[in-house]
């Protein structure tokens, strides 16, 4: 069975992510989102509410053959432990490919996982750091986000989003 694992810390989940997702799971027999807890950064989101909005995006589309789940451990490890052959690593542009690249090479020693690169296609413009500042500036980012994510920003208060309006 070829298992790809997918992760990252999801600070939102964005729809680029989404995108990769659903090209994954036609690629793989399962895919596993990995969402990572880094011990040297402070969370911006609870990592298992985020899980389970993510788990509710992942029912709404129909995604069978994805599940979600959060680690603590180096990324390759968590791999393992899921018996991943694959990581699937989202690439917006030649920065990411080049700094993601060097990941890989490391990863492949330490674990013999090989990483394919997926492409988030024109979603793949907004990270969730370029989300997180449009969200500091009051900015509506509806459409960067599926719905299950923006509606656990709304319910953490931590951004007050208007509906946008429809001409």
């Amino acid at each position: 069975m070829n298992i790809g694992f997918y992760a990252g810390s999801f600070s939102p989940f964005t729809n680029g992510h989404l995108r990769v997702v659903e090209r994954a799971s036609k690629l793989f027999d399962k895919v596993i989102i990995g969402i990572g807890i880094n011990k040297m950064k402070k969370p911006r989101y609870d990592n298992h509410l985020m899980k389970e909005a993510i788990e509710k995006v992942l029912e709404r589309e129909q995604l069978l053959n994805v599940s979600v789940i959060t680690y603590d451990n180096l990324s390759v490890d968590a791999a393992k432990t899921c018996n991943a052959t694959h990581l699937i690593r989202g690439v917006r542009n030649s920065m990411d490919y080049e700094y993601e690249e060097k990941i890989a090479a490391i990863n492949e020693d330490i674990s013999g996982l090989d990483t394919i690169y997926i492409r988030a296609g024109n979603l793949g413009l907004i990270s969730s750091s370029l989300v997180l500042e449009l969200i500091e500036h009051g900015k509506d980012v509806s459409k960067y986000l599926p719905k299950e994510i923006l509606e656990l920003i709304k319910k953490l208060s931590l951004i007050h989003i208007s509906e946008p309006t429809r001409p």
